[in-house]
């Protein structure tokens, strides 16, 4: 690995601008981080809706079976395809983004995953369509996945590259609130949903209504992203001060894995175990604890919502903090809470007490924000500006694969063997643990030269 971020960023950049470019007004960049969590939110608002229809419906409406856990398996397997697709988003939109601007990426993102949501909304269930029911279910679930490969990283960088000097974190933090609010926002649609037409209605068809809302959502944040200008660290390095063109790879992960295979390899590392807590916490808890334990699904519903709205009220805290002290004190802060509650949060289900659950679901996503509040500034910060939406893409999104996409599958088959909810506490608690290691391995971001 190189020695510094600021010698990394020259050899790779290029020729450099004659000067960095004017910090953003801070109205200016203000929006534009409040557009850029527009946008995430609404795109994982659809991420959210598909995880938590996968825990309440899909799986018998989509892959009916005699056996219950078969079932369950076979709906997490979609969730999980889309994760394996993330990586080609990576490629695809880390291409755009770091070829053509941040802004275009983000517009084409978004309307992929509003196009793919929405089919999800229309398509035809196993009893009408046979066989072609699950096949279109997966391919609308692999370009789901394909457009979160890029949303993650443009919409971080759109807002961290506007941010005035020594506040990266606090911006870059803001369309980090985006997954929490994505799946508060599913819930207040899901839950009257479930209300209004009860168990068996939800599953005979009310379960496409969250699908179908996308359509306005979709159209609200294009409108949004259409409006805001391209990032000005990118825009610089597009436009050196030399008469020569700005070097521009034609495959960017292809530089990035050669350049900086450490630091792509350690950042994948240090997102790991955040992306187990969300998932686990997020998406399979809402259907191992009724389905497993017999906690009635209101009772988790409301404990998850309940943790990601305190998880969203301390995101901006601890940014800030981080733009203080640094990015790795806050996240290591966090990666030691989640390693020691890991096993207590989840050893909570087998209370089956509401409060004692959202209780224990509260804490454990406040550590969560910990760790993932300042990833989004610290995970750009590692590499330089030309390749800085493919690099930081690729090191969340291969982490949110290896650690979040293939967690329901894993932990459904862990169940399977060990009844005991037990066994989700030391699984994600090894993976925290190997955050807290890689953090440990990479140097501090906070003062890096970031416009290179």
């Amino acid at each position: 690995m190189p020695d510094s971020l600021s010698k990394t960023a020259l050899e790779t950049a290029g020729p450099r601008p004659a000067a960095a470019p004017p910090p953003e007004p801070k109205g200016k960049a203000s929006r534009i981080a409040v557009a850029s969590l527009i946008g995430t939110t609404i795109e994982y608002y659809d991420f959210a809706v598909y995880g938590t229809a996968t825990a309440l419906v899909l799986g018998p409406a989509f892959f009916p079976s005699g056996n219950a856990t078969v079932s369950s398996l076979a709906a997490f397997l979609t969730f999980a395809a889309a994760f394996l697709a993330r990586p080609l988003g990576v490629v695809l939109f880390g291409t755009i983004g770091d070829r053509l601007g941040r802004r275009r990426a983000l517009v084409t993102s978004l309307l992929l995953m509003g196009v793919a949501t929405v089919g999800v909304g229309l398509l035809p269930t196993y009893e009408t369509a046979g066989l072609l029911a699950p096949v279109l279910l997966v391919t609308l679930r692999l370009l789901q996945g394909v457009s979160m490969g890029g949303e993650w990283g443009g919409a971080v960088l759109l807002s961290v590259e506007h941010a005035p000097p020594g506040r990266r974190a606090l911006y870059a933090s803001i369309p980090q609130a985006g997954p929490s609010l994505g799946f508060l926002l599913s819930s207040a649609v899901i839950l009257p949903t479930l209300h209004l037409a009860g168990r068996d209605g939800f599953t005979n068809g009310a379960w496409r209504i969250p699908f179908l809302l996308s359509t306005v959502l979709v159209l609200i944040g294009l409108w949004v992203r259409t409006t805001v200008s391209e990032s000005p660290v990118f825009s610089s390095a597009a436009r050196p001060a030399t008469s020569e063109p700005a070097p521009v790879s034609r495959f960017p992960l292809g530089v990035t894995l050669k350049r900086h295979p450490g630091r792509l390899l350690l950042g994948v590392g240090a997102a790991i175990g955040g992306s187990a807590v969300y998932y686990l916490t997020i998406v399979y808890s809402l259907s191992y604890g009724p389905k497993t334990l017999g906690i009635p699904q209101n009772t988790m519903l409301t404990a998850a919502s309940v943790g990601a709205a305190a998880g969203i009220a301390i995101t901006v805290p601890a940014a800030r903090l981080a733009d203080r002290i640094g990015r790795r004190p806050v996240m290591l802060t966090g990666a030691v809470g989640c390693v020691l509650w890991a096993v207590p949060m989840y050893a909570s289900l087998d209370s089956r007490d509401a409060l004692t659950i959202t209780g224990a679901y509260t804490l454990g996503l406040l550590l969560l924000a910990l760790m993932f509040s300042p990833v989004a500034a610290f995970l750009a910060e590692l590499f330089p500006a030309r390749l800085r939406y493919t690099g930081a893409s690729a090191a969340f999104i291969l982490a949110n694969t290896l650690g979040g996409g293939f967690a329901p599958p894993i932990a459904t088959w862990l169940n399977s063997q060990w009844e005991s909810p037990l066994v989700l506490g030391f699984y994600t608690g090894g993976l925290c643990l190997l955050s807290l290691l890689c953090l440990l391995a990479l140097p501090e971001t906070r003062d890096c030269e970031f416009d290179t």
